[in-house]
């Protein structure tokens, strides 16, 4: 009888199975963080570009010769990219690869940066803008997917915890970064900074990823993407329409009725398509509808407040980019000093009382914001910057975690490119809301103004109406002279102060829903948690 040799190549078998299991999960461990670290990247981008970019809109203002109405749009041609086709993104992610959709996004979105970099114009920066938008679409539809698909459910919400705080980490630095290329570069800068880290995250992400998708069906839903893509830029296009023309004027009646139209087909074609673009489990998900809401209401009060801010700050109170930048850290720092601590808030507290005290703040902080004056002490604004940072850091991830934890993974992409649409139609609708009633309030009060003017200047003052209500208040001295000044600047606070006040109620409403919304599906939770912990404990 011949005896076997054990060689290396046929080891014992426990000790085989122990060593490829340990290889096995740390090779897993591994691809998880780097997965984690290529969609920490894709979030940080995206929120990057909301707050670097709004540092940038008076100097691209002046060096392009926008009018109010363009400028908006400089802002809303990029959410509104997002909000129309991140439920698309999410769809295509969930039928045809996770990762496939993901890196075409992020490569369209690298490429947008550098054609809004390159841009000489207005009208092409716009454009530029929604290309870039079309690219953070895809990216932003499947961050939240990837990671449900990458983590088991025990370490879903730590992975979600970091992601949140590291995209809070772009949305802080975005004027600060923003405020130090404008000190030494043109406005073109705060494009050309995406460049290396887009192509460093799409790198990671070639490597990291896993191919991932669920078949549900193979068909698309052009009808629903179509009609909510139009009936979104319909609405908005007439809101931003109407600083500039009458409510009765056909440039802002017509694409608001014909969004309004579009919207409501959208509703009823969703309701019989056989593979809707919004799955209706989903909208038998309370908890996540409510989430919808608390971050459209949330992104209103947002998008104004920083539109405003910064033009009360640069164009009528003479900062420079930098300090405004700067400044703006007051409400950076306590959003991620909070966000770090976001589990331990979240085993102590729950979701719904996190997310309804954290949009409460926000909005006690931009109330204190609508307050400002061209004269008022800069302690005004600190309180306002701390208040809005503690409450967001609050409140932004006990709302990521709530409102993704009841959604199934077959349907995790949509749900992702749902909760994140809703963020982007408050941020382009809101500021269209809430730039129209900043615009005529001030060009109201400029009106008033200038029939106490001289005769023969009243005609040349109210042709300065759109510099006054943007805060152009350099070029309205320039054609008016420098007695104006005073007026001009009251008559755009007057306008500052109602249009930011109505920001500042938006995040309270969205307190108020996430305390109603969330309450009920969380108390079962809840329970449900604590009893696995004793369970686990026992």
């Amino acid at each position: 009888m011949k005896a076997v040799i054990p060689t290396p190549s046929t080891p014992s078998p426990g000790l085989s199975t122990a060593a490829a299991e340990g290889k096995d999960r740390g090779e897993t461990q591994a691809r998880q963080r780097l997965s984690l670290a290529a969609m920490c990247v894709a979030q940080f981008l995206v929120l990057l570009d909301v707050t670097i970019v709004n540092v940038a809109l008076p100097s691209m203002q002046r060096e392009l010769q926008m009018t109010p109405g363009n400028l908006e749009w400089v802002v809303s041609a990029y959410a509104l990219s997002l909000a129309a086709l991140i439920p698309l993104g999410g769809a295509l992610g969930d039928r045809y690869g996770r990762k496939r959709l993901f890196l075409i996004g992020m490569a369209v979105f690298v490429l947008g940066s550098v054609a809004c970099a390159l841009a000489s114009a207005g009208g092409v920066l716009i454009a530029a803008r929604a290309v870039q938008g079309v690219g953070g679409a895809a990216m932003t539809a499947l961050t939240l997917s990837i990671l449900t698909h990458t983590y088991p459910p025990e370490r879903r919400a730590a992975a979600i915890g970091t992601w949140a705080s590291i995209g809070g980490l772009g949305f802080g630095a975005g004027p600060l970064v923003g405020g130090v290329l404008l000190t030494f570069f043109d406005w073109s800068s705060v494009f050309w900074v995406n460049l290396p880290i887009g192509l460093g995250g799409l790198a990671v992400a070639a490597v990291a990823l896993t191919r991932s998708s669920d078949h549900i069906g193979h068909r698309l839903d052009p009808g629903g993407a179509m009609s909510s893509a139009l009936g979104l830029l319909g609405v908005t296009l007439g809101l931003i329409e109407s600083s500039s023309h009458s409510w009765s004027s056909a440039p802002v009646l017509a694409p608001l009725v014909l969004g309004v139209v579009l919207l409501v087909g959208f509703a009823a074609w969703e309701h019989r398509t056989a593979v809707p673009m919004v799955p209706p489990a989903l909208l038998r998900a309370r908890s996540f509808v409510a989430g919808c809401g608390v971050n459209l209401l949330g992104s209103i009060g947002m998008a104004g407040m920083m539109f405003y801010v910064t033009l009360l700050f640069q164009d009528v109170d003479g900062w420079s980019v930098l300090r405004t930048g700067l400044s703006w850290l007051l409400m950076n720092a306590p959003y991620l000093a909070v966000a770090r601590i976001a589990g331990r808030l979240h085993r102590r507290f729950s979701s719904a009382f996190l997310v309804a005290t954290g949009w409460l703040i926000c909005g006690v902080g931009i109330i204190v914001l609508s307050t400002l004056t061209s004269s008022a002490p800069f302690l005004v604004a600190a309180v306002g910057y701390v208040l809005f940072g503690l409450g967001s850091g609050v409140a932004t991830p006990a709302l990521t975690h709530v409102a993704m934890r009841d959604v199934a993974p077959a349907v995790s992409g949509a749900a992702s490119g749902v909760l994140n649409a809703a963020r982007q139609v408050g941020t382009s609708l809101g500021l269209a809301v809430v730039g129209a009633i900043g615009v005529h309030a001030a060009v109201s009060a400029w009106a008033s103004a200038a029939a106490t003017f001289p005769t023969a200047d009243q005609g040349p003052a109210m042709s300065q109406a759109q510099n006054v209500s943007g805060a152009r208040i350099t070029a309205v001295t320039q054609a008016l002279g420098a007695s104006y000044r005073d007026p001009a600047v009251q008559a755009f606070l007057h306008g500052y102060h109602l249009a930011v006040l109505v920001a500042g109620l938006c995040p309270v409403l969205a307190g108020v829903v996430g305390a109603v919304g969330l309450r009920a599906r969380l108390s079962n939770t809840s329970t449900s948690r604590s009893a696995t912990s004793e369970q686990a404990t026992n």
